[in-house]
């Protein structure tokens, strides 16, 4: 069985980019995070001490996306490693940062980058 909590849509406001005016101006950035876990004793129970806490996942990604990066790529690390680090039980997880109307010279509606890493059975 694949037991799967996806945090999506986490909208914020951030000053990443190369750019002077990026980190001055700041802009809009969407991060959605899914995690591949075994929540079975959390289903049986109904105990959250048994799963993964969505207000732990959306407070790393949002301390994160406030220290300022050039790349987005760096902050998805950052942001991976964290959860990582912090989260219990985790056997693969995908962080998905969306970059809204980035300033690159053309009509665009958004740029993205995806870090998946898996880990092995506990």
């Amino acid at each position: 069985m694949k037991h799967v909590i996806e945090v999506n849509g986490i909208k914020l406001y951030a000053f990443h980019g190369c750019l002077p005016e990026e980190g001055k101006i700041g802009g809009n950035y969407t991060v959605d995070v899914r995690m591949e876990t075994n929540f079975q004793r959390a289903a049986e129970t109904d105990t959250l001490e048994n799963t993964i806490d969505y207000v732990t996942v959306n407070a790393i990604v949002a301390e994160e996306m406030a220290i300022r990066s050039k790349l987005i790529e760096h902050v998805g690390y950052r942001i991976v490693e964290r959860l990582k680090n912090t989260l219990k039980g985790l056997l693969k997880i995908e962080v998905k940062i969306t970059k809204i109307c980035p300033p690159i010279n053309g009509d665009v509606e958004n740029v993205a980058i995806i870090i998946e890493e898996s880990f092995k059975k506990v």
